[in-house]
């Protein structure tokens, strides 16, 4: 149960960068995929969770740039991989600027692991028979 509250108080207090990217990714908007936030993995709380893909969405603030904070980071990316979760991680100053690269980025990694069909407005046009 602690780990469910805990989730729930960090979802509360998210950053402008967190609720940015959980309106890309709510609701299946993503192609159809499900994402959790503040998902509890072990002992880690994973930014941005897709089940169906193994998937682990983080996004770093200025203090993943310190030496202590990468080790930690190296850890934890070491056990998500041992349980065969993947992760793609963003600086949350790139979020803006980069927005359609990250999502390029997200969507191709899940196609990837857990590939979806594309919707049929997305696939090329079939030719025009003639007879």
């Amino acid at each position: 149960m602690a780990d469910i509250e805990r989730a729930r108080r960090l979802r509360k207090k998210e950053t402008w960068a967190e609720k940015l990217m959980w309106s890309w990714l709510c609701g299946r908007r993503f192609s159809g995929y499900k994402f959790r936030r503040q998902h509890p993995i072990g002992i880690y709380y994973l930014d941005f969770y897709c089940e169906e893909a193994d998937l682990n969405v983080e996004l770093d603030g200025s203090q993943h740039g310190f030496p202590d904070q990468r080790k930690h980071d190296t850890a934890r990316e070491k056990f998500l991989k041992s349980c065969g979760i993947k992760t793609l991680r963003f600086w949350n100053s790139h979020l803006r600027r980069n927005a359609q690269s990250i999502r390029d980025t997200i969507f191709n990694e899940l196609q990837a692991r857990a590939p979806h069909p594309l919707p049929e407005y997305t696939r090329p046009m079939k030719p025009e028979r003639k007879c």
